[in-house]
């Protein structure tokens, strides 16, 4: 067909540019370090514990994984905290090659490095490599309850507009339990302070405590900025004391809401009874604890209504998830369930990770293998990032059956634990002369072989003994691509000359094309 000898090539550029937007995208708070910005006055005790961050972020390039983005540099804000450290937002640092700070009024920069980041929940901490910063500039005291609706608050950072700290005032308008990044959720505080970029990081400041740290805003809409509170803040502190970053832990099903009186009909239950319906419970393995059609009337003791909604003061209502951060333990959480009439008391076990088959990178740089012409590695939600806002892309994804359309939410199987994709066109060879670019399709079969992940594929390649290798991909339609294996091997390492590559593969990659890793076999 037609479209199969030009569409994949322009696709790819396609994603191309969409990912340079993802890229920007990812640091919403934080702006290029040659902007300015006008000050306002500044109280001395709170001011100075407030920093500027300037970073340089090396971003992950998914359509070229051999190689990283240009260096991008951005600022943000940052905040003294206890322990001699900084806290800021991770997206301002994430990828980051160098860090460093500068003090409210001062004019030399102390370079820092990144000791814990949290990209779920949007926190990091810095540490510097000159500790006598601290002696003159003291951690601002954290409030330990949540604020109130309509509580005046500041908004410190060096936002957009000047190179002096900026000050900003508004009320506290909403508070919400919410998705963070995927999968991460947690509570977040609405406020009417301008937020605008590079305040990412800056402390929101209510009476004399600090109640949060501001980290974005609802895309251009006037005073409706966002902070992460303290009881957010406290949970990530105490989860990186060990030195390691463990995560929030949660749980996974999902459920839906008692409103529909038919449906209060069907489950037999009574007018009394209130709660929320589990749908799809995480796993259908006979010993987890919730299955289908369970209501879930209470967390611990707090009950559940119909929404799912639970009420935490009598002037805050969230979502009852929100409770598992507050009750949980030894990764349990206690719940109330009706079951066929009958009321439960179950312990639901808790996870920090959702696994999906096409997986966030969360910092890491993306595996890659070239082999003869062709780029392989594996589907991330950075690789499909240009599907996100590109709706004719994404119908023609769907059209053609493509995995990274069709099984973008699902869960990881022994028969196909990733999503192995063609990352790039082919590089100029004769070997690939007649066949469309494969860009973005994902691998099916090699030689018959059912690829179930980029290390399966390598070690699948490796141990070929036929003439020729056959790649099949997951496609309704499309080409079928037949290479001489002999040649394909031979021609790598010219391939990878030509074309200023370094390596024919990621670390872990080479490890398994080597013989010494684990591949995964047949």
């Amino acid at each position: 067909m037609h479209v199969n000898r030009f569409a994949p090539a322009r696709l790819l550029m396609l994603m191309l540019i969409a990912g340079l937007a993802a890229a920007a995208a990812r640091v919403p708070l934080a702006h290029a370090a040659t902007d300015a910005e006008t000050s306002g006055p500044i109280p001395v005790n709170l001011g100075n514990a407030v920093v500027k961050v300037f970073a340089t972020l090396r971003l992950p390039d998914p359509y070229r994984p051999w190689t990283k983005q240009a260096p991008q540099d951005i600022t943000a804000s940052g905040v003294v905290i206890e322990g001699h450290r900084i806290l800021t937002n991770a997206h301002a640092v994430l990828y980051a090659s160098q860090v460093q700070i500068q003090g409210t009024g001062a004019g030399d920069k102390i370079s820092a490095t990144v000791e814990a980041i949290a990209p779920g929940i949007d926190l990091a901490v810095l540490k510097l490599d000159d500790d006598s910063f601290f002696a003159t500039h003291a951690p601002i005291a954290r409030a330990s309850a949540l604020p109130q609706i309509k509580d005046a608050v500041l908004a410190y950072g060096f936002p957009t507009g000047g190179t002096s700290l900026s000050i900003t005032k508004g009320i506290v308008s909403r508070i919400e339990f919410v998705a963070y990044n995927y999968p991460t959720s947690g509570l977040r505080i609405q406020i009417d302070a301008a937020i605008n970029p590079g305040n990412s990081g800056g402390p929101a400041v209510a009476g004399d405590k600090m109640i949060g740290l501001a980290f974005s805003r609802l895309g251009d809409a006037q005073n409706i900025g966002y902070i992460i509170p303290n009881e957010e803040i406290e949970l990530f502190l105490k989860d990186i004391a060990d030195g390691h970053y463990d995560g929030k832990p949660a749980f996974f099903d999902d459920l839906q809401t008692l409103e529909n009186p038919a449906l209060r009909s069907f489950l037999k239950l009574d007018k009394a009874v209130s709660g929320i319906v589990v749908h799809q419970p995480y796993s259908n393995a006979a010993t987890y604890p919730l299955k289908e059609w369970d209501v879930i009337t209470h967390i611990g003791d707090t009950p559940v209504d119909d929404q799912g909604m639970v009420n935490v003061t009598p002037d805050l209502r969230v979502n009852f998830r929100y409770m598992v951060q507050k009750i949980s333990r030894d990764n349990h959480v206690p719940l109330t369930i009706v079951r066929n009439g009958k009321t439960l008391n179950i312990s639901l076990p808790l996870l920090t990770e959702r696994p999906q088959l096409v997986p966030d990178v969360r910092g890491e740089y993306p595996s890659y293998f070239i082999y003869g012409p062709m780029v392989f590695s594996r589907a991330t939600a950075l690789f499909t990032s240009a599907l996100n806002n590109n709706a004719a892309l994404m119908g023609l994804f769907g059209f053609l059956g493509s995995p990274l359309v069709t099984e973008r939410g699902a869960m990881p199987t022994p028969e196909r634990q990733e999503l192995v994709v063609v990352a790039s066109p082919f590089f100029p060879s004769r070997l690939a002369e007649g066949y469309s670019s494969p860009a973005a399709m994902v691998v099916a079969t090699v030689n018959g072989v059912h690829i179930r992940s980029l290390a399966h594929l390598v070690s699948v390649l490796r141990d070929l003994k036929d003439e020729n290798v056959v790649f099949e991909f997951d496609s309704r339609s499309g080409e079928s691509m037949v290479f001489p294996r002999a040649q394909m091997v031979a021609a790598t390492e010219g391939i990878l000359t030509d074309n200023g590559v370094r390596a024919q593969g990621s670390a872990d990659l080479l490890a398994v094309w080597q013989g010494k890793g684990q591949g995964g076999g047949k």
